[in-house]
């Protein structure tokens, strides 16, 4: 299960509608105990994608290792990866599973104009095929099957 503090949650929010109509992308930070990743902090990061990024994301190295020594620095772990999917639904692509890599979190938020949105998270299971994982916000579970 992934909890969503609510400052990460409206830091992932607001840095959608920001980049709305293109993707938006950044880093997940928290601590992990028994079955929950409590995710307390975020890191928005530029949208380094060449061309049209309202499909497709990409994050620098330079964005990665400014990722890994923040969590040093805030004696936090690295938790994974958020990114929009602006008029469309919260369902990794094929594209997203093939960059995924198996430790992470993959918070999705589908962002539509009319200020719908919908957020899942993923994780890769060991035939590296994504599979819904819990989120939590506040106190409400939403699970998907």
């Amino acid at each position: 299960m992934l909890t969503l503090k609510p400052s990460a949650y409206e830091g992932i929010v607001q840095d959608a509608g920001n980049a709305f109509p293109d993707e938006c992308c950044g880093f997940l930070f928290g601590r992990e105990e028994p079955d929950v990743r409590i995710i307390t902090e975020i890191l928005v990061v530029v949208n380094a994608k060449e061309g049209d990024k309202r499909r497709r994301f990409e994050i620098s190295a330079r964005d990665y290792l400014r990722a890994e020594k923040y969590a040093l620095e805030q004696n936090l772990q690295l938790l994974g990866v958020y990114h929009s999917h602006p008029n469309h639904p919260a369902i990794p692509s094929e594209h997203d599973r093939v960059a995924a890599q198996p430790f992470f979190s993959y918070v999705i938020i589908s962002y539509f104009e009319e200020g719908n949105r919908e957020l899942l998270s993923w994780r890769l299971n060991e035939e590296h095929q994504f599979e819904a994982e819990d989120v939590q916000f506040s106190s409400t579970i939403y699970q998907v099957h």
